[in-house]
């Protein structure tokens, strides 16, 4: 802990003369950081630290107020519904992919821990990965992969060159196989009533699936290229009747029209369908964002991205854009003024939130913060929970720190999920952690100087 302290002192020094943008480092303090009481959105945040089965509810001041234990590892995170109860991701053993963000359960949890609903797919040939969506009428989406050969996409049309060498890939399995993305709706009752299939949807176009389009290998590493599309977001638009999905591996995101199954609207690379230039060395062509995440729908065509920009050949960094769907043109976007103080090269995400401000989820370093229209940080927060249940004041002091987290999400003090409840019990997630925030405040000015005694 000494270590730590000598870690706090620094920061200490170095923040109480000049303002944060935002903080990521393999050593420094967890918790919340920074908290504006004015410029921030006031409520809860909830969050899934990957490598537990524990899900947290957090206050402004990073003091849980609420926390399920469940079965499952996250696979990959929780939302709160409007009746309090959790819909969660979970990761069940056996999966037959070697991809990352494989599942295979969805659970609805209520505010007493007790599982009320689940629907679990994982079969040789199809894994529930990613993630899901509650719709309006209480059925759920449901994204998955389809196991396909390499023979079915040939007689589809993939040039035998672009065929990718079978490799283990992070849990070292290894495929001969492709797997291909879909949507399945489910009931209450667990019952099929829609599916929409990538597969039916390869051809040429600019609404169509390329079936020679491929990750680049940088990208996909060894396995990577089989898990084609590899989609990480679905949302339901029920005043379109629309499907919202997002595609890393294409680096895209698509607008798919429920009635008939066709794409309407796609926006990020071009190239992925012959309408614009490739990236190549040094220059990103006109493609507009690499390995993107979240896509979520802000109403009046108009969009919120989480970019990676993980392999761009002009230089990594990430970044949160809002898209304008009539124009295609970014409309706002944050990047960090230091590139290495928000990057995450997998995995990330953004939440508009009431006020106008965006939460984002930098994951690979377990890093929230909150950023204004005028790109103004106001809150910020490092996860301290590391692997299962270790939890640390400070990171890089005690040996590796996996504190990763797939998406978190606000909810305000008037939210209707939390109606009732009691939050009044505050409890630390470690115990005799320095508050940081407290030693730097933007919301108040400091206090007056008292006059000198006339002589």
């Amino acid at each position: 802990m000494k270590s730590g302290r000598i870690v706090f002192f620094l920061f200490s020094l170095v923040f109480a003369a000049a303002p944060l943008s935002a903080y990521e480092a393999i050593t420094g303090p967890t918790g919340v950081l920074l908290y504006d009481r004015v410029g921030a959105y006031d409520g809860y945040t909830l969050f899934s630290p990957m490598g537990g089965k524990t899900v947290y509810l957090i206050d402004m001041e990073g003091y849980a107020v609420h926390s399920w234990k469940t079965d499952y590892a996250p696979g990959s995170y929780a939302v709160l519904l409007e009746n309090g109860n959790l819909l969660r991701g979970g990761i069940l053993e056996g999966a037959p992919v070697p991809f990352g963000g494989a599942g295979g359960i969805v659970q609805e949890i209520d505010w007493n821990g007790e599982v009320i609903w689940e629907y679990r797919l994982m079969t040789e040939d199809a894994v529930q990965h990613h993630t899901f969506d509650r719709m309006p009428n209480g059925n759920t989406l449901i994204l998955a992969w389809e196991r396909r050969s390499v023979d079915a996409f040939l007689e589809k049309g993939r040039d035998p060159k672009k065929i990718p060498v079978a490799g283990p890939g992070a849990n070292g399995k290894i495929t001969a196989d492709f797997w291909v993305d879909f949507v399945r709706e489910v009931n209450p009752a667990g019952e099929t009533v829609w599916e929409w299939h990538v597969w039916d949807h390869v051809g040429t176009g600019p609404f169509r699936f390329d079936i020679n389009y491929a990750i680049p290998d940088t990208m996909a590493g060894a396995a990577g290229s089989y898990d084609w599309t590899h989609f990480n977001s679905v949302q339901y638009l029920p005043e379109t009747d629309q499907l919202l999905l997002n595609s890393r591996n294409f680096s895209e995101f698509y607008l798919i029209d429920r009635k008939t199954g066709r794409m309407v609207y796609r926006w990020g690379n071009p190239s992925a369908y012959d309408q614009g230039r490739p990236p190549g060395w040094l220059d990103n062509g006109d493609q507009k964002v690499f390995g993107n995440h979240n896509a979520t729908s802000l109403g009046k065509n108009r969009f919120l991205l989480f970019d990676n920009g993980s392999e761009r050949p002009e230089g990594n960094r990430s970044a949160v854009m809002e898209v304008n769907a009539v124009t295609g043109e970014i409309e706002w976007e944050y990047t960090a003024p230091v590139s290495n103080s928000f990057y995450t090269a997998r995995q990330g995400a953004a939440q508009r939130l009431p006020n106008g401000n965006t939460l984002v989820t930098s994951s690979n370093h377990g890093h929230l913060f909150e950023v204004t229209r005028e790109k103004k940080v106001v809150w910020e927060y490092v996860s301290p929970v590391v692997g299962a249940d270790d939890m640390r004041c400070f990171l890089g002091g005690e040996g590796p720190a996996f504190n990763m987290l797939h998406r978190a999400y606000r909810y305000g003090k008037d939210y209707a999920g939390l109606k009732g409840r009691d939050l009044s019990a505050r409890t630390p997630l470690v115990k005799d952690c320095p508050e940081f925030f407290r030693l730097y405040r933007t919301d108040t000015p400091p206090p007056a100087k008292e006059p000198l005694p006339k002589p």
